[in-house]
């Protein structure tokens, strides 16, 4: 008996051990929604769309296989545009079914009409629309294919008419998908122009993103033979820093330590595994650049040194033939000037933080770390939870935590929360939620609850878009509808039926957070804290604010902290006593 084209695409989606799919049911979905209701496939039913393709996005990239996300036809297709974006920047492998008005109306100017392949083109990488029901399917074989391969996002854009209608021919979508990732070794003379470059180079620092995942350990080798100080953006930080002797920090406007000062000294800068944007943090002298995606080469700062290659590859590679260099007293120099830049502004936020009314948001973020389990996943908003969550998070090799940090936008970290949780119950998922991010999306505490995804939500409840307010600042521009009047999160939360804590006096905040982690469901803190805490040290000048020059920028974004201080301390006794 033949099956229609919703029960062929949902069976070749359990086929893929796809378990839910996100979204919110619809008129131009029912055919799709019958289908999954006779399947091995949970519904998880968001409030937003744009909520389902964020939380779809977290899951691949926890589970690193295929999820799935649904919007109906016109609004319900445009509203899951963010979370696309974002999935699709990420490289999660993510497949959006958008189903669209009866194909008889396309061109009609009917109801809800939109044009789905032209608002996904952007944020996909495969992007088509079913036209009949046997073309469906072998499409929905391109579409998974694509993704899998890491192309990004697929969409199928899916007329609800034609989702009802019968296959004939399985041939193509019957096919096994390919999820294997072969290693790309690098070409012969790049790679010897890289290794006589670093010969040269009586000093050379490493700066290393999100690309270096499987190349720790190369990583580090190489650092070693060549006394390197290894620098990461924030993509890298939970991949290098930890247990690393070679650490000088983060570059950006999240930085902090030695990081701009090792890679702007060095005689050579060997950029590995990073896509990194702010190339007003960059120099543009002398340097070299790793990257699977010969695309990436070059588009950041002026590159000297190309090479193309998997990065545990490409050293692997080079290593044998890199001469080992004897002294290294940069690297002690960068050590040194990294751990001063951590002493030097932790006192600004650990002295008397027990008495300091609003409660400091560095305060609250240090304890979440130190409380929160040693595998837990964190999904960070956008905004200053961005910098809380880059200096005091504090990486092991088994934390995960997550942003919008490629596409930049507000109200990810609920939706991704959802993702990963529903993905695995068993392990801690906390989110670093500003009160603005919150607030955009704050209909998915229902979907929380509804799910019974044991979420721990932590707001830090300022009142303000402290990110914003900060770039006003800095361009010298008074803050303006910045701020607002002060609202109970925990209320809301008490609201939807979800257990609720709020915290306004920072002595109950240890004891506050531990109880959140340490219930068994869904719980949300509301955590009251300073609006003024934009992570600049106190002896910040209006003068600096308002140049914005590079070297400011280093001392408004410089402060470094929590136990990454002790990590920094630490590496200094690696530095011989003469």
């Amino acid at each position: 008996m033949a099956k229609n084209y919703a029960e062929v695409l949902v069976s070749a989606l359990e086929r893929q051990g796809v378990q839910r799919i996100y979204g919110v049911v619809g008129d131009s979905l029912n055919p799709i929604v019958d289908a999954v209701r006779d399947s091995t496939i949970e519904w998880v039913h968001v409030r937003n769309e744009e909520a389902a393709a964020f939380a779809a996005g977290a899951e691949s990239l926890i589970t690193g296989g295929l999820a799935v996300c649904a919007g109906s036809c016109g609004p319900g297709n445009t509203h899951l545009i963010q979370g696309l974006y974002d999935s699709h920047r990420n490289g999660a492998k993510v497949l959006v079914l958008a189903s669209h008005i009866p194909s008889r109306q396309i061109g009609s100017q009917f109801f809800q009409e939109t044009h789905p392949q032209q608002i996904f083109q952007e944020c996909s990488g495969y992007c088509e629309m079913v036209n009949s029901a046997d073309q469906g399917a072998v499409i929905t074989h391109h579409a998974i294919q694509a993704t899998m391969s890491g192309k990004g996002v697929s969409a199928l854009v899916i007329p609800g008419d034609l989702a009802a209608e019968d296959v004939e021919d399985t041939t193509i979508i019957d096919s096994v998908i390919s999820t294997g990732r072969p290693v790309a070794y690098p070409d012969q003379r790049e790679a010897a122009a890289l290794v006589q470059a670093i010969n040269q180079a009586s000093s050379v620092t490493l700066f290393v993103g999100a690309g270096i995942k499987d190349a720790r350990e190369q990583v580090l080798a190489l650092a070693e033979k060549i006394k390197a100080p290894i620098g990461h953006a924030f993509g890298g930080k939970h991949y290098i820093q930890y247990d690393n002797p070679f650490d000088v920090g983060m570059s950006g406007l999240l930085g902090y330590g030695a990081c701009h000062e090792a890679s702007h000294e060095a005689d050579l800068l060997i950029l590995i595994g990073t896509d990194f944007p702010y190339n007003d943090f960059l120099p543009s002298k002398n340097v070299a650049q790793i990257d699977i995606d010969g695309s990436h080469i070059g588009r950041r700062t002026t590159i000297k040194y190309p090479v193309v290659g998997d990065a545990g590859a490409v050293i692997e590679n080079i290593l044998p033939h890199v001469e080992e260099k004897k002294n290294r007293s940069f690297l002690d120099k960068m050590l040194k000037k990294h751990a001063k830049a951590l002493e030097d502004v932790v006192s600004a936020y650990t002295h008397n933080v027990e008495k300091h009314t609003p409660i400091h948001p560095e305060y609250a973020a240090s304890l979440i770390d130190e409380l929160a389990a040693q595998d837990a996943i964190f999904t960070v908003d956008t905004g200053m939870s961005n910098v809380w969550a880059a200096r005091y998070l504090t990486p092991n090799g088994q934390r995960v935590d997550m942003g919008s940090y490629r596409h930049g936008t507000m109200a990810n970290a609920l939706p991704q929360a959802i993702g990963a949780q529903a993905a695995d119950r068993s392990r801690q998922v906390v989110t670093f939620s500003g009160d603005g991010g919150l607030s955009m999306l704050m209909g998915e505490l229902i979907t929380v609850k509804q799910h019974d995804l044991p979420i721990k939500i932590f707001v830090f409840n300022n009142s303000s878009l402290g990110m914003v307010k900060l770039e006003m600042l800095v361009q010298g521009m008074p803050e303006y509808e910045t701020d607002h009047d002060q609202v109970d999160y925990a209320k809301i939360a008490q609201g939807v039926g979800i257990k609720s804590i709020r915290i306004e006096d920072p002595k109950q905040l240890r004891a506050g957070i531990q109880e959140a982690l340490a219930y068994g469901g869904p719980v949300l803190v509301d955590m009251v804290t300073d609006p003024n805490a934009l992570s600049i040290p106190p002896n910040i000048t209006w003068e600096m604010l308002m140049g914005f020059s590079k070297a400011a920028t280093r001392t408004v974004f410089g402060g470094g902290v929590g136990s990454m201080i002790t990590m920094a301390r630490s590496n200094l006794r690696n530095i011989p006593r003469l």
